[in-house]
């Protein structure tokens, strides 16, 4: 399949569980595919590259390791992804690398996500913190910083410092995960 044609293949992508699961599973069988997929996904001003977001998201919820080979060309270019119906799922596989990252279960994230990567996985979290962003960013950037935080010293208090001062003027939602942080690092 052409890029054109996974391109065009994608308008027939929508939001149900079913369908994003059947265009992960032909990633899946076809991993020639990832390639040209983030190439779609990284036509960020394109109402197909959300599109393209949705699959790949289902596709590393099933099988995480087939973004291995494209990890330095995932996170070097996730700044660009600004669409809210994209930024979402680019923060989830985010939230999938770094739980992973930090697992105590073996696995092949802990050999391939490089510092490089967790840099640039740390600066889009902050972003979306920071940014007007929509809530599910946000809570999928605090528990990647919650996580990154055990072992870079200086994003706990840094984090700690913008939940704190956005507390009051975000969501229930951001004020739910906000809790939920505080209570893991014990600040009351």
């Amino acid at each position: 399949m052409t890029t054109e044609a996974l391109y065009k293949e994608l308008n027939y992508v929508n939001h149900s569980r079913e369908n994003r699961l059947h265009y992960a599973n032909l990633l899946i069988n076809n991993p020639y595919l990832i390639p040209k997929l983030l190439d779609i996904l990284f036509l960020v001003n394109d109402k197909t590259s959300p599109r393209a977001a949705w699959v790949i998201e289902f596709m590393c919820n099933k099988n995480l390791t087939l973004i291995i080979p494209y990890l330095d060309r995932f996170t070097e270019r996730i700044h660009t992804i600004h669409l809210d119906s994209a930024v979402r799922p680019v923060a989830k596989i985010c939230e999938y690398l770094i739980t992973n990252y930090y697992s105590k279960e073996p696995n092949k994230i802990k050999q391939y996500l490089l510092p490089k990567h967790l840099e640039k996985i740390t600066e889009n979290c902050f972003d979306w913190l920071i940014n007007d962003e929509k809530v599910a960013p946000k809570a999928y950037g605090m528990n990647c910083l919650y996580l990154l935080g055990k072992d870079y010293d200086w994003i706990h208090p840094e984090l700690v410092t913008i939940l704190q001062r956005d507390y009051h003027s975000q969501s229930a939602a951001f004020k739910a995960r906000s809790r939920h942080i505080f209570k893991k690092l014990d600040i009351k």
